[in-house]
């Protein structure tokens, strides 16, 4: 490497990619069809995100050197992220068959067959990856998701413990609670009847509402349980489970004891399920507090209409594609006999004033401090219509009538065959038929609902 490119290399290494793309371009001057320099001009582009002249500046380098592995790999990159995945899909693989031991293209692979749907194909290429790398932490949980998506449970669950909010939770609970973490056992599903368990939160409110329902079976197998949900969930649960200790804040460590601990996503790995008992369990595990029911009845449900509860938005810090503009529900809005409730809070509630100048919507949102307060408002519904969030969990929890909704590139526990939902009786899942087209699936709900409520 000359001086001058070892210079514009140490700009691009530091950030500094304007100064290391002047010197590249003022080198390509010179010699047009040098291939190191468009490499590196080329993963620039990339970084920046600017992947269609990355794109272009690889397709140049391909036209000098067909077999250009560097090249091939980073437009499969810029493929992926402009959408063409099929394109992709042929860019990787022919890395593989100039390096097949390119072990990123065989990650790379993995991860857009999993978007794609082909989840054989998505183990197949992840568990390449593993050959080489046992213990690579990210393919371990990929791996574990793709099994699950195709309901293969007893495959997947070991490595779902390689999962980040694993670790995370771990963390907290050592910091909260670092003498009696340091003396319990980590639990492995053996009985312990005269012991004490404590089983933890992790991930979001829709995980520990889903996974709850193993807490009648980790029951069992001791002779008492310590529970610690996100506060919110608290209440709903305490008026659910009486025979479970469940903590509303942490508590200072003098005043508890246990002897084994657990995440609660590590429950169905713990308690042995598999492919067909992970989803033995009761399928109807939360009720709602029967006060709180009649008041709001009294406030807000007390009419003869077809009630509809709805929700469009989650936590917009991940997951977007799973964020519905809500003026998609507009339409349904205008079916006669039917009165409509948001349950939107926080993110996406600002929206609600602006509709409710033209429909007749009751904000249901603003009146809930907690899950029970929500289950409470549930109760009262016919139906929930809902985006991919906690809503639908406790929806279907409960036995409610539910249609969740789902973006194309959607989350794995609705697994490949959406006809049913194998977690919950009651909620049917939605689709996109292609990314981003809430269009469509709006339009098969308001002729379903039009036959409903007829």
């Amino acid at each position: 490497m000359n001086e001058t490119l070892k210079q514009a290399f140490d700009f691009q290494t530091q950030g500094n990619f304007r100064e290391a793309e002047r010197i590249y371009n003022q080198l390509l001057k010179e010699t047009p069809n040098d291939i190191q320099v468009l490499n590196l001009l080329a993963r620039i582009k990339l970084d920046e995100k600017n992947f269609r002249e990355s794109l272009t500046i690889n397709n140049k380098i391909l036209k000098l050197d067909k077999n250009n592995e560097n090249a091939l790999f980073e437009s499969a990159i810029a493929l992926k992220n402009l959408g063409d995945l099929v394109q992709a899909i042929e860019l990787y693989s022919r890395v593989i068959e100039i390096n097949p031991e390119n072990i990123k293209a065989y990650y790379n692979l993995g991860a857009i067959y999993a978007d794609y749907g082909d989840v054989e194909k998505s183990i197949y290429n992840f568990n390449k990856v593993l050959e080489s790398n046992p213990d690579d932490v990210d393919t371990r949980y990929f791996i574990a998701l793709s099994y699950f998506k195709n309901k293969q449970y007893k495959n997947g669950l070991p490595y779902f413990e390689s999962r980040l909010c694993r670790k995370s939770s771990f963390m907290t609970q050592l910091h909260t609670y670092p003498n009696l973490m340091k003396n319990a056992q980590l639990w492995q599903g053996q009985n312990v009847p005269d012991k004490t368990i404590y089983t933890y939160y992790e991930a979001g409110f829709g995980d520990v509402l889903m996974y709850s329902r193993y807490l009648s079976l980790l029951q069992e197998r001791c002779e008492r349980i310590i529970f610690k949900p996100q506060q919110p969930l608290a209440e709903l649960f305490k008026e659910n489970f009486p025979n479970i200790y469940v903590m509303d804040y942490f508590e200072p460590e003098k005043k508890i004891h246990f002897d084994y601990h657990i995440p609660m996503l590590s429950l169905p790995l713990a308690l042995g399920l598999d492919d067909n008992t992970i989803f033995t369990s009761k399928k109807i595990y939360l009720k709602a507090n029967q006060e709180k029911v009649k008041s709001y009845h009294e406030r807000f449900f007390d009419n003869k209409c077809f009630k509809i509860g709805i929700k469009w938005q989650g936590n917009v810090t991940y997951d977007l594609e799973r964020v519905i503009d809500v003026s998609q529900f507009i339409r349904l809005f205008q079916i006669p006999n039917t009165k409509f409730y948001s349950f939107q809070t926080f993110d996406g509630s600002e929206r609600i004033e602006e509709l409710r100048k033209h429909y007749d919507i009751v904000d249901i949102g603003k009146t809930l401090t907690n899950f029970s307060d929500t289950a409470g408002a549930i109760e009262n519904l016919d139906l929930v219509i809902s985006n991919d969030t906690s809503l639908v969990h406790i929806a279907g929890a409960m036995g409610k009538p539910c249609w969740v909704l789902l973006p194309y590139l959607y989350n794995w526990r609705w697994h490949q065959d959406l006809s049913k939902c194998d977690w919950y009786d009651t909620v049917k899942p939605f689709r996109q038929p292609t990314p981003g087209d809430w269009t469509s699936v709006f339009d098969i709900l308001y002729e379903r609902l039009k036959e409903i409520v007829s």
